[in-house]
């Protein structure tokens, strides 16, 4: 399903954004590794509340940050501003 655009997410430090398919915001994360954490989504199976965010999932975006401290900080305020359930 998004197998195109994680080919396209780099191994860096970030944040990512999930949207359901009406474009709300359901989940706001941060990664060392930003293409591992989003692969690990999308490969494998799930349980509980991790199965159902990722069968909510329609679109996601990503934010690159230069350290682990800067994505901590984007990933509180994207939080703050956009609160996910």
């Amino acid at each position: 399903m998004f197998k195109e655009k994680l080919s396209l997410v780099p191994h860096s430090n970030g944040c990512y954004i999930m949207r359901n398919i009406n474009n709300t915001v359901i989940y706001v994360g941060k990664s060392k590794n930003l293409k591992n954490r989003l692969t690990s989504y999308f490969r494998g199976s799930h349980t509980g509340k991790t199965a159902k965010l990722v069968r909510e999932i329609t679109n996601f975006e990503y934010i690159i940050t230069a350290t682990e401290m800067e994505a901590l900080l984007l990933e509180l305020n994207l939080i703050k501003k956009y609160n996910p359930r």
